[in-house]
């Protein structure tokens, strides 16, 4: 269509003196708004009362939601890298506004499934095609700093729910003068109107990502880079690897499972951060950390989870991947075992040790994609990224599977102590030994799964010129 010839890849082609500086406000702009899956605790209280279901029951909705972004950034990956980011991140604009829409039909008719669909399935579509849709653009935008690109990006989805989180409440309590912030309890109504809203608001937001999206010419180089230094580093290829070609080595499946190991570790606190400070610190069946203090408890995670995201990506470009998810596996697995032993010593020791672990589970996603990039290049990296993320997938279902299932074991919600926590965060600590060991196992790829140059290239100019 004539219309949408805008997000042609042959119209997003930068011309000479663009600023690779305007990229990563782009990606922010999709990320920040993908990023409100972090937030989805906000109305789950009232989404429970007003549908007469469970936690468990609504709970579905983010777990279908993660499950397609694994499942779409697989299967998306490699048309994302051939249309180009543009054409990309509109159509997960679409994804994504219309799984608010859909899923505000639903309730607003009480139909449960219909929000399955709406916010689990068809807006899930949506947060794996904007996940991966900047990443392999930023990636060739900065070849001199893979890792603080990437973290500049995706801290964005770390950081998303700290803007959605207090806009979700204010718009819950104009649309319901009886909202109760403490409890989160608001009308159906209200949560449809939410829902409506973040559609409308977050189609816009992504829209301005769009417009201002653009891919390096072929051949474009930053000024000063020589990309004969990177031959010097054993862990960084100059070569290219095709995502057929990248599912077929050792790497990538060494690189799965230290990426799921990271990630179920990490959502084994996200997961019961509010119950879980306030489970440490109780003393004779009564907790003495206020709900509020839990609260603002998990502000402090997203606050973490965001800057772990820039902060160690951006380090990692100086010391290196593998080193770097050494110190995610291995320091992590010391911080687990204080906090299994030494947690409930002291609030500030309990803080400080979960903050940690999840600056670490932030960094460990956004170091992946340069970490990819190190080892297959940047030919076909968004597709390759999209395949990794099934990680995440799976990662999602066992990590609150293997906490609550502990939990279960222990007692009942609301009567758990510090030491009912201790299987499950030993347990953890043996997830990220299995990673860690993974991590140490990664060789650069053989040669005989590398691109031939003259195809890469040919690629590149062919789509150049579209």
């Amino acid at each position: 269509m004539a219309a949408l010839s805008f997000l042609d890849r042959e119209h997003t082609v930068a011309k000479p003196g663009y600023s690779r500086w305007l990229i990563p406000p782009a990606a922010l702009a999709i990320h920040l708004c993908i990023g409100q899956a972090y937030a989805t605790s906000v109305y789950k209280n009232a989404l429970v009362s007003h549908f007469d279901t469970s936690l468990t029951a609504i709970g579905i909705i983010f777990s279908i939601a993660i499950v397609m972004l694994g499942v779409s950034a697989a299967v998306m990956g490699t048309w994302v890298e051939r249309v180009g980011p543009r054409a990309a991140m509109f159509t997960a604009a679409c994804f994504w506004a219309s799984g608010f829409l859909i899923g505000a039909l639903g309730i607003a008719t009480d139909q449960l499934w219909l929000v399955y669909l709406g916010y689990g399935f068809i807006g899930g579509i949506g947060l794996g095609i904007g996940y991966i849709s900047p990443v392999s653009t930023l990636i060739k935008w900065f070849p001199d700093r893979p890792g603080l690109a990437t973290g500049m990006a995706i801290m964005g989805f770390g950081g998303g729910a700290l803007v959605a989180s207090p806009l979700s409440r204010q718009l819950m309590s104009l649309y319901d003068p009886n909202y109760d912030s403490a409890t989160g309890q608001a009308s159906g109504g209200a949560v449809a109107a939410l829902f409506l809203t973040l559609a409308i608001v977050y189609f816009l937001v992504m829209m301005l990502g769009v417009f201002n999206v653009k891919v390096p010419a072929p051949g474009w180089r930053p000024e000063g880079f020589d990309p004969g230094k990177l031959k010097a580093k054993p862990m960084i290829t100059r070569a290219n690897v095709s995502a057929a070609n990248a599912i077929r080595t050792p790497q990538f499946w060494l690189l799965w499972t230290v990426l799921f190991c990271n990630v179920t570790a990490g959502i084994g606190i996200l997961e019961q951060a509010s119950p879980m400070i306030q489970d440490f610190f109780r003393e004779g069946g009564t907790s003495t950390v206020a709900a509020t203090a839990a609260t603002a408890f998990v502000g402090l995670l997203s606050i973490f989870n965001m800057a772990g995201r820039f902060a160690w990506s951006s380090t990692s470009d100086f010391i290196g991947r593998k080193p770097t998810y050494v110190m995610y596996l291995g320091v992590g697995m010391v911080l687990y075992i204080l906090l299994a032993v030494a947690g409930n010593s002291s609030t500030a020791v309990f803080v400080l040790l979960a903050a940690v672990i999840i600056s670490f589970y932030g960094g460990g996603f956004a170091t992946v994609p340069a970490y990819l990039r190190d080892l297959f290049g940047t030919y076909q990296v968004g597709a390759i990224h999209g395949r990794l993320l099934t990680a995440w997938s799976a990662a999602g279902i066992a990590g609150p599977l293997i906490i609550n299932g502990f939990l279960d074991a222990q007692g009942e919600p609301g009567e758990l102590v510090a030491a009912d926590y201790r299987p499950a965060l030993f347990t953890m600590v043996g997830v990220l030994a299995v990673g860690f060991v993974a991590n140490l196992l990664i060789r650069p790829v053989a040669s005989r799964f590398h691109e031939a140059e003259g195809h890469t290239d040919a690629f590149a100019e062919a789509i150049g010129r579209r």
